[in-house]
């Protein structure tokens, strides 16, 4: 279970100074990127590359509070502002990778892991496509909470029009075949028809 801020903006206090880091759609996409990926964004913040820092802080929340902040931590010892931020920057990155929703089970795919880039891409459309909001929600909103929300929109739209694996339950028997199955000592649900109907496409 995910038990790192992924909705909450995540508090980073230095000096006097406060700032609120939100890890949004729109964070993600440019701190993904900013190092080609999380990998080595992660290691930059490790080795607090100091450009690194500023564009994490500056994706992460409104430019008057980011600038206040790196106003200050331009005066300090580096050492101070490294212990400060180090953490908040790293809850920060984790909070951007969307976990399954609660309650849901993963799955293993089978396919090619699809990058990031992507991963945000889709989000994006979900937001805006299925989910009705505007741009400017979208890229607001964190990937976690596009995640839950298309999640609980598809669970109502089961519960309203019924799912496609309640469909796969009827296997189209007549009560007649039913009964003709049980008399040839086959499963009622047997279907014959199909089974001619697959050997009729091998002899093909």
């Amino acid at each position: 279970m995910n038990t790192l801020p992924a909705y909450d903006e995540i508090t980073f206090e230095y000096g006097g100074n406060a700032v609120f880091l939100r890890p949004s759609l729109r964070a993600a996409i440019h701190l993904e990127r900013l190092n080609n990926g999380f990998p080595a964004l992660l290691r930059k913040i490790d080795e607090f590359d100091t450009l690194t820092v500023r564009a994490a802080i500056t994706y992460g929340t409104d430019g008057a509070a980011a600038d206040a902040l790196l106003t200050y931590a331009a005066t300090q010892p580096l050492s101070g502002f490294k212990q400060a931020a180090q953490a908040p920057l790293f809850n920060l990155v984790a909070a951007l990778m969307p976990q399954s929703p609660e309650g849901q089970a993963k799955t293993e795919s089978p396919g090619t892991p699809m990058p990031w880039s992507e991963v945000y891409c889709e989000l994006f459309k979900l937001a805006t496509g299925w989910l009705g909001w505007t741009p400017a929600t979208a890229w607001n909103a964190t990937p976690q909470e596009i995640t839950d929300a298309f999640s609980a929109h598809i669970a109502k739209l089961k519960a309203i029009h019924g799912s496609a694996e309640n469909d796969q339950d009827d296997t189209g028997q007549t009560a007649d075949q039913r009964q003709a199955n049980i008399e040839a000592g086959l499963d009622p649900e047997f279907d014959r028809a199909g089974l001619r109907a697959l050997k009729g496409m091998g002899t093909i």
